[in-house]
């Protein structure tokens, strides 16, 4: 595979595939301040996607069979897909508390309906 499958792949499948190349042009002198302020929404972005991961595995070993029966989430290959189908069973068929834990990944998600 040469360098550039490979880094289209990791592009497309891999830890960059949510993220865009972006180029703007800045003056020299503030160089640092956008490329800091890069790293922080890459940062951020990764601690979402940490969290969302966390509360999936969290409500899969809590509730299991029980909310998840007729789900199966590995079809989906979108992270946001997948907790908000996660969320979504276990509001309609958890308990009080996979209720609590679904809206908690519903304002998660930035869908706070």
């Amino acid at each position: 595979m040469s360098a550039k499958e490979r880094i289209k792949k990791y592009r497309e499948t891999g830890g960059a595939s949510d993220l865009v190349r972006v180029e703007v042009l800045v003056p020299k002198a503030r160089r640092d301040e956008i490329v800091s302020v890069a790293a922080e929404l890459r940062s951020a972005h990764r601690a979402e996607k940490s969290r969302l991961v966390e509360f999936i595995r969290i409500a899969t070993e809590r509730y299991g069979l029980r909310v998840f029966d007729n789900i199966d989430i590995e079809k989906l290959n979108d992270l946001p897909q997948k907790a908000r189908v996660v969320a979504n069973a276990l509001m309609e068929r958890g308990d009080a508390r996979a209720y609590a834990m679904g809206r908690k990944m519903v304002v998660q998600l930035g869908d706070g309906r």
